[in-house]
C-alpha cells in the first residue's frame, strides 16, 4: 500500500459536535485537513472547522444529509474541486429514536436508517470510487456497543449499527484488493450531549457497571479512530474494535 502521508485529507461526517467533532480534531492533530460535513448545526460546524485551523489545518465545511444521494453527490464534488481526494473517510452521522418497538413510528424507522445506515453506504462508495484512484485509503465506520447486543426501545439504532458492522466486513473483502481498508469502532456508554439527557447520572449508572469503572469519553473513540487512520493499521481490515471499558465483554452473573 502507498503511504497514507501524501494528501491527507479525512471526511468527518455528522463532525458538528460530539464523537464526531473529537474525531476531526484528532485527525486535524495528526495533520490532516478536514472536511467538516454537517446534516442541521451549521453553527457547531464552525466551531469545529475554528478549531481545526487553530490546529494549522484546513477545514472545509459542507453541509449534506448523508442519507441523500443527492446530498452525498454535491458534497464529494464541492470536496474534491477544493482540496482534492480524501484518504479517509469517517462515517460517524448518526441519528436514533427512543421509543418502544411497538410503538415505533415507519418514518421514525425509515429515518434512523437512512441516515445511519444508508448514510454509512453512500458516503462509503463515494469515497472509495475516488481512493481507488490513489490505491489507497481508510474507511473507518462508527458503530455501537449494540453490534454485539440488542438495545431495548432503540430497535432502529440496534438494526442500523448492526447492519454498518455487515456492511464493514463486506466492504474490506470487496476493498481490499483496491488498497482501501474498511474498519469500525463501536463505542459503549460514552458522554456527549445526547447521552447527558439521556440520564441525569449518566455517568453514575453506566461506570457502575463496566468493568473499567468509569464511562468513556469523545477522547478515547477518536484515539482508535486515528490508530485505524494510522500506518500502524495498514494491514488491519474488517475489524470491529469496541471502545467500552470491557462492558460488551461481560455476560450477566448472578453471584457477587
Amino acid at each position: 500500500m502507498k503511504s497514507m502521508e501524501k494528501n491527507k485529507l479525512a471526511v468527518v461526517t455528522g463532525a458538528s459536535k460530539g464523537i464526531g467533532r473529537g474525531i476531526a480534531l484528532r485527525l486535524a492533530g495528526e495533520g490532516y485537513d478536514i472536511v467538516v460535513n454537517y446534516g442541521r448545526d451549521s453553527d457547531g460546524a464552525e466551531e469545529t472547522a475554528r478549531e481545526i485551523r487553530t490546529r494549522g489545518q484546513e477545514a472545509l465545511v459542507v453541509q449534506a444529509d448523508v442519507g441523500v444521494k443527492a446530498d452525498v453527490e454535491r458534497m464529494f464534488n464541492e470536496l474534491l474541486d477544493s482540496l482534492g481526494i480524501p484518504t479517509v473517510l469517517v462515517n460517524n452521522a448518526g441519528v436514533q429514536t427512543w421509543k418502544p418497538l411497538l410503538d415505533l413510528e415507519e418514518e421514525e424507522w425509515d429515518r434512523t436508517l437512512r441516515t445511519n445506515l444508508k448514510g454509512t453506504f453512500l458516503c462509503t462508495q463515494a469515497a472509495a470510487r475516488e481512493m481507488v484512484k490513489e490505491g489507497r485509503g481508510r474507511i473507518i465506520n462508527i458503530g455501537s456497543g449494540c453490534n454485539k447486543g440488542p438495545f431495548p426501545n432503540l430497535v432502529d439504532y440496534t438494526a442500523s449499527k448492526g447492519g454498518i458492522e455487515m456492511l464493514t466486513r463486506v466492504a474490506a473483502v470487496e476493498l481490499g484488493p483496491l488498497g482501501i481498508t474498511v474498519n469500525c469502532v463501536a463505542p459503549g456508554s460514552i458522554e456527549i450531549e445526547r447521552t447527558k439527557l439521556e440520564n441525569s447520572d449518566y455517568a453514575g449508572t453506566w461506570s457502575s457497571i463496566t468493568p473499567m469503572r468509569r464511562i468513556g469519553n469523545v477522547q478515547d473513540v477518536a484515539e482508535a479512530v486515528a490508530y485505524f487512520a494510522s500506518e500502524a493499521a495498514g494491514f488491519v481490515t474488517g475489524q470491529t474494535l469496541y471502545v467500552d471499558g470491557g462492558l460488551y465483554t461481560q455476560v450477566p452473573w448472578a453471584y457477587e
